[in-house]
């Protein structure tokens, strides 16, 4: 995977990053969800480094990536500090501006991205992510349920370490599998890479500290609200969440109209596959990318 791509570690104030960064023309930036690691853009990052130069890291708590203690503190997990880790990362690789995509968990840290680094982020794509502000204040019971482990990973240390770190890999393949709506598409290797990860104790704690880090977080938004991102913006989204039915936006809510609500210019659509359209539809995430990025 990522051949012709270098891996390295950059210190960040917080922790340390790991990456993967290859291509040649304008900085692009992928920030991978949960429950995955850079790996997840293994099938576009190949392809977009034919334009683009193409930085893919782990988060902070994910994949190879530091996973500092916390203490209960949620800035230490929460998505502004996340945010600041890649502006940092992008600084020491010689990059001032930038497009960003995010998939899932680094959606959220893209869009806090853009809203306290303006400058920095030239465009930001959000792939199969409502913000997390209107999906809580429109929580419904659909939304609550397909939800579930937001839940479950909010509730007090230790309980979710506990109960995660009992049966990582059975939580793992349940994820994956009920996320999923294309068979085969991620692959054996892939697999691998995100098991072995996963199944690490420090990951189950710091991705933990991630999901509770939301009421840091929501406070954050709280204080943005009404604030709307000037930079363009590409939403896609999962097409077929047949097997969890209020997938992202519950009964209430509308993709489109809620990124529109947080910014001015906002375009995209779905496409046909599950929760993981890198691995899913690799070639149609491309497509929408390089045209977004050309206009």
């Amino acid at each position: 995977m990522f051949e012709g791509f270098d891996r390295t570690e950059i210190e960040t104030s917080g922790t340390t990053i790991n990456l993967v960064h290859g291509g040649d023309g304008p900085p692009v930036l992928l920030l991978h969800g949960y429950p995955q690691t850079h790996v997840m853009w293994h099938k576009i990052a190949v392809l977009l480094a034919d334009h683009f130069t193409v930085v893919a890291p782990d988060l902070r708590g994910y994949g190879d990536s530091g996973k500092p203690p916390s203490d209960g503190d949620l800035s230490v997990y929460c998505k502004r500090t996340m945010a600041q880790d890649q502006v940092e990362v992008m600084a020491e690789l010689g990059f001032q501006s930038y497009h960003v995509a995010g998939h899932d968990r680094g959606a959220r840290v893209g869009h806090r991205m853009a809203l306290d680094h303006p400058r920095r982020v030239k465009s930001f794509t959000s792939l199969d992510v409502v913000p997390s502000q209107a999906a809580f204040d429109s929580m419904d019971a659909d939304l609550a349920f397909a939800w579930f482990h937001w839940h479950l990973m909010r509730q007090p240390a230790p309980l979710p370490e506990t109960l995660i770190s009992n049966s990582a890999k059975t939580y793992l393949d349940f994820l994956l599998e009920s996320w999923t709506a294309v068979e085969g598409a991620i692959t054996d290797e892939a697999y691998s890479e995100y098991l072995r990860c996963f199944s690490n104790p420090e990951t189950i704690r710091g991705t933990c500290m991630d999901y509770r880090s939301i009421e840091l977080d929501l406070q954050h938004d709280e204080a943005d609200r009404g604030r709307k991102l000037t930079c363009p913006v590409l939403v896609l989204w999962a097409g077929n969440m047949a097997k969890r039915p209020g997938w992202q936006v519950g009964v209430r809510l509308n993709m489109l109209d809620t990124w529109r609500e947080r910014a001015t210019n906002v375009r995209g659509g779905p496409i046909d596959c599950g929760h993981f359209l890198p691995e899913e539809a690799p070639e149609e995430v491309v497509s929408a990318l390089l045209g977004f990025w050309s206009q």
